[in-house]
């Protein structure tokens, strides 16, 4: 079975069956309209609005000839203008119900098509027959019926349309053409011809049709829209672009890396369609009581009408308006919405903060989550370590040592390297040049400044505990404090102590705190030494941590903390801790990585922002409990309101109760499909800073 991407409900996936193929898959549909909707949404609904603003004056006009003339030319004139309301407004529950009698799908199409033709072949029989007995005319029922589910179509359709505004505004990022550079000259080309390796030129306000690297020019980029970060990033040649993002203000040149269905939009978008179209394991009661439920639903409707007309020696008439009121008042398409409703706006307002969530189970299984196991570097911190200390010794100043550092750190690519260059570069220190630099991996960098030997030093943290003296004592003080200590020396002299850290990521404290507030523990598991993982897990307020693990002791840790019981996220980075991720309840890929589809984990931040850890449970829990409540409202209308279209209220209120009640079961089927859309609508104001969720 197949659920249909409109309604909800449910498709044989055959061959004859209703399909359109999008996006490299297919997709099966209940009805025409359902299909038409899906394949051009802007133009279904215009459709449904001319249909709607014909149906509401001729459904008005029938009721005021009804009752307010009342007369037979009156009726005439009625059953006139609800003939044009059966069969234009109307066309479209009738092309539903022939695709659901050809599909044996059992649309909602199905019981609104019967319902309003029994209710207006029966008036048209009465007009038409008057000697056969047939009290009553009920146009005005069969004309509200269409136009007020019609209404309500049209009102669902423009929510659901606003729930799926995510991927809607994912799809327009992409420009439909390229500027390619060959031999000088600029050539206007369609984006699908552009090739990996073509150069191309972007200007100011136009947007990356690839990813690619920038070759010429610096610019500042918005990818918010695709990343979730509000503050544009700036990008000069060797760096990284995507396509979709937005060039702000420079012109640069762009070597094409990958192209079309490779691109990192387009991944993200697969990856947002296939979360917004998947079932969360709790759909399968919903699965199970929608397909039988409009059988049953007509089945009821039949013996009620034929049980109250026959046995209940109430007449046609009466059997008739039960028959109507069942078949009406039921709604099979509040179960079919219960999930996608709530998954598209949960995922929806998830992409617009790049959390992606990868698989149909991957909402439930972050909604059950009570522990989160996070590695500490590129996670919690930025993974760019700072020079934040130069101690010199032996009374010389601290810009001789850092100079000297930065003499043979110089074009080296270690990030130690680069942050001692980058602190010499901020205090405008003459850096003097270096000749036959060699790197020793693990143990720093030597070369030759104006004759003089000059050796960069690291040193691990026990070395650094057990150093003596002046350079050991600095360097035990300040790896007390957390930090990373390499010592810089000249002809074997020392010359200063360089302490590094890595600074929490911006967030991630208030990130700790609402996940908190969630009732989730929060665990380090770093490789990092114990007094730089506890420093960090100070500053972030995280109270356990497990420090000098290797990835097989991650994943040691992990299974230990499942086999006591806990639902555990794995946070890393996809690459390293792969393992941890696979085996984890939930594996939670965090990193701004082009290549999303190939992260281990189910749930991808494309941002390296920690508060997404925090967003995606939340957001999860949240989802999780909107599907339930949604099928919760769908068992408990239909329980209520079955019973009594098909008589309960009887014994209390008479067969004059269904004058009326066709019309409000009408509205109340109408509205019952856009409440449950609306209840999910409220996902789209779930941040980190609400109060704490129920846990589903």
């Amino acid at each position: 079975m197949a659920t249909d991407p409109v309604c909800g409900m449910f498709v044989e996936e055959r061959p004859e069956s209703l399909h359109l193929f999008r996006d490299n898959r297919t997709y099966y549909f209940c009805s025409e309209t359902c299909r038409d909707q899906f394949a051009d949404p802007a133009r279904a609904q215009r459709d449904l609005g001319r249909r709607i603003a014909v149906a509401w004056p001729l459904a008005l006009a029938v009721v005021v000839l009804t009752y307010a003339v009342g007369s037979r030319d009156a009726w005439a004139l009625a059953a006139a203008l609800a003939t044009v309301v059966q069969f234009y407004p109307g066309a479209v529950f009738y092309r539903g119900a022939r695709d659901a009698i050809a599909d044996r799908s059992w649309n909602m199409d199905l019981l609104i098509a019967v319902g309003s033709s029994a209710a207006y072949g029966y008036s048209l029989a009465a007009l038409l027959l008057p000697g056969r007995g047939l009290p009553g005319s009920y146009f005005d029922a069969s004309a509200l019926i269409v136009t007020l589910i019609l209404t309500g179509n049209y009102l669902e359709h423009r929510t659901r349309a606003r729930a799926g505004s995510a991927l809607a505004r994912l799809r327009d990022l992409l420009p439909s053409t390229a500027t390619r550079i060959e031999a000088g000259a600029e050539h206007t080309i369609d984006v699908t011809e552009v090739r990996p390796g073509d150069r191309l030129r972007i200007r100011p306000g136009g947007r990356f049709p690839v990813d690619g690297v920038v070759r010429e020019g610096r610019t500042t980029v918005d990818e918010s829209l695709l990343t979730g970060e509000s503050l544009p990033v700036a990008r000069s040649p060797g760096e990284r672009v995507v396509a979709g993002a937005l060039n702000l203000d420079g012109l640069v040149d762009v070597a094409a890396v990958a192209v079309g269905t490779d691109t990192f939009a387009a991944q993200v978008g697969r990856l947002l369609s296939d979360a917004e179209m998947s079932r969360v394991p709790l759909q399968r009661t919903a699965d199970r009581i929608a397909a039988v439920f409009v059988p049953c639903v007509l089945v009821l409707g039949v013996a009620a009408g034929l049980g109250w007309a026959v046995l209940g020696r109430a007449g046609p008439t009466v059997g008739l308006l039960v028959f109507v009121s069942v078949v009406i008042i039921a709604c099979p398409c509040a179960f079919g919405l219960a999930t996608p409703a709530a998954i598209v706006v949960g995922s929806g307002r998830a992409a617009e903060e790049g959390v992606l969530f990868r698989g149909e189970d991957a909402l439930e299984r972050a909604a059950r989550v009570d522990l989160v196991l996070t590695d500490k570097t590129g996670t919690l911190t930025e993974g760019k370590p700072t020079l934040v200390e130069v101690r010199p010794l032996g009374g010389r100043a601290d810009a001789d040592a850092l100079a000297l550092a930065a003499a043979v750190e110089s074009g080296s690519e270690h990030p130690l390297a680069r942050a001692v260059e980058d602190a010499a570069r901020a205090r405008s220190l003459p850096i003097p040049a270096a000749v036959g630099v060699r790197s020793e991996p693990g143990v720093g960098v030597r070369g030759e400044v104006a004759g003089s030997l000059v050796e960069v030093r690291r040193l691990d943290p026990s070395a650094q505990r057990e150093g003596s003296g002046p350079v050991g004592e600095a360097a035990s003080a300040l790896a007390s404090e957390g930090r990373s200590v390499a010592i810089v020396l000249k002809d074997g002299d020392p010359q200063g102590v360089l302490a590094f850290s890595d600074t929490l990521r911006p967030g991630a404290r208030e990130a700790v705190a609402a996940l908190g507030q969630d009732g989730i523990r929060i665990v380090i598991a770093t490789g990092d030494g114990p007094a730089a993982a506890s420093s960090i897990a100070r500053e972030a307020a995280i109270a356990e941590v497990h420090a000098l693990l290797t990835p097989a002791g991650k994943l040691a840790l992990l299974r230990s903390l499942q086999t006591a019981g806990h639902r555990v996220a794995f946070v890393g980075d996809g690459i390293n801790d792969a393992p941890a991720l696979a085996a984890a309840d939930l594996g939670i890929a965090i990193g701004s990585g082009t290549d999303v589809a190939k992260e281990a984990g189910q749930v991808v931040l494309v941002r390296s922002d920690f508060g997404g850890v925090a967003l995606a449970l939340r957001l999860a829990r949240r989802t999780v409990a909107k599907v339930r409540s949604n099928i919760a409202w769908a068992i408990g209308y239909n329980a209520v309101l079955l019973p009594i279209a098909a008589g309960a209220l009887v014994p209390a209120l008479g067969f004059g109760v269904y004058a009326v009640l066709p019309i409000a079961g009408a509205v109340a089927m109408a509205l019952s499909s856009t409440l449950v859309v609306a209840n999910s609508l409220s996902l789209r104001w779930v941040t980190i800073g609400t109060p704490r969720p129920a846990v589903p």
